[in-house]
């Protein structure tokens, strides 16, 4: 079994969440129609039809039922204060895998392979990303995702702003990460034990531990992260396009960063955001703004690199083809993400 947690009383879910992942949610909440288009494609049918699904063809945790699962996730629960506990299923799959699903009533998803390969505190920390992800308000976000990747697949017309079909979808895109990275944080104040989150990290990226090194991982992250080669920063933003979760290095990386701050040890020590009523509605605005800054330093430091590898003698005709396109698709990213915050600074305004 695992070791005694600290409980965090009346933790808000903002005490571990990314800036800009917030800010998405909060932001996304206030764009007009996209929360009755949410309930006509995603509906209570649709999440009726999930649940009876996996209980047709999962096993649900319980007392009789991977009992291990359920007192893992007792613990979690306990953590984070949570009493209205969402439901665990295990599904027959080797896939080192786990996901929330559902809107109104969101369950949690392990797939069998990842409950026989982690150990106890490795899967508590899976349960508490996953907690994680409905204690932030993801769920809503996913399918929102969903939607998105659904329409600009589909030949049939809705009415949704121009804005889906447009650069902001790649920022949505990166908002998607950014929430795997704030559950990443729930994950580590389940563990409270941050060499546990990054051993998860590293079995989803090469599976056997046992083969591996915290030390020379970080140090591939580090390396991956470097920004000193205009070349690279094409390959990159070419590799993570279109990825809905951040490489496995990348997220072990930031957990390390995150502890460095400072702000995970002040978790522990009960300095954190509770869930009151108050709570709920403060900083909207100044976390759109934040986020909108972040990207903007973003899009400013990558579009530039890329641009100079256009530029740069050392590369061949086809590839500064390649990294100037990839410079005007950053631009036109850039250009609608802040037209998508500029209409919500307005809203605030009006």
């Amino acid at each position: 079994m695992t070791t005694q947690k600290t409980v965090l009383d009346q933790i808000s879910s903002r005490a571990w969440e990314h800036p800009a992942d917030r800010a998405a949610l909060n932001s996304l909440k206030k764009v007009p129609g996209l929360n009755k288009l949410l309930s006509m494609l995603f509906g209570a049918t649709s999440e009726r039809s999930l649940r009876l699904m996996y209980l047709a063809s999962a096993v649900r945790v319980s007392d009789k039922q991977f009992l291990r699962v359920k007192l893992l996730f007792d613990e979690v629960c306990k953590t984070f204060d949570v009493e209205k506990r969402p439901e665990v299923y295990v599904s027959q799959s080797t896939l080192l895998n786990a996901f929330a699903v559902g809107m109104d009533n969101p369950f949690i998803v392990l797939n069998s392979g990842l409950v026989e390969c982690l150990d106890d505190e490795e899967l508590t920390e899976v349960l508490g990303h996953e907690l994680g992800h409905i204690m932030s308000g993801h769920m809503l976000y996913r399918t929102l995702f969903i939607i998105l990747q659904k329409i600009s697949k589909s030949l049939v017309q809705f009415p949704v702003p121009n804005w889906i079909f447009s650069g902001v979808y790649y920022a949505l895109q990166e908002w998607s990460r950014k929430s795997e990275l704030s559950a990443d944080r729930a994950g580590l104040l389940a563990t409270q034990n941050p060499d546990i989150s990054l051993r998860v990290a590293m079995k989803l990226a090469g599976g056997n531990f046992e083969q591996m090194d915290v030390a020379a991982f970080l140090e591939q992250a580090e390396e991956y992260n470097k920004n000193d080669n205009a070349g690279d920063t094409v390959f990159k933003f070419l590799n993570i396009i279109g990825q809905s979760h951040p490489f496995a290095s990348t997220r072990a990386l930031e957990i390390v960063n995150w502890v460095r701050s400072g702000d995970y040890d002040a978790t522990l020590q009960g300095v954190y955001p509770r869930r009151t009523d108050a709570e709920k509605n403060a900083s909207v605005w100044e976390d759109v703004k934040e986020a909108s800054e972040g990207y903007a330093n973003d899009f400013k430091e990558a579009t530039q690199s890329t641009r100079n590898a256009a530029n740069s003698s050392q590369f061949n005709e086809e590839f500064k083809k390649t990294a100037q396109n990839v410079s005007e698709k950053m631009d036109e990213t850039s250009k609608k993400a802040k037209e998508f915050f500029d209409d919500f600074f307005k809203n605030k305004n009006s």
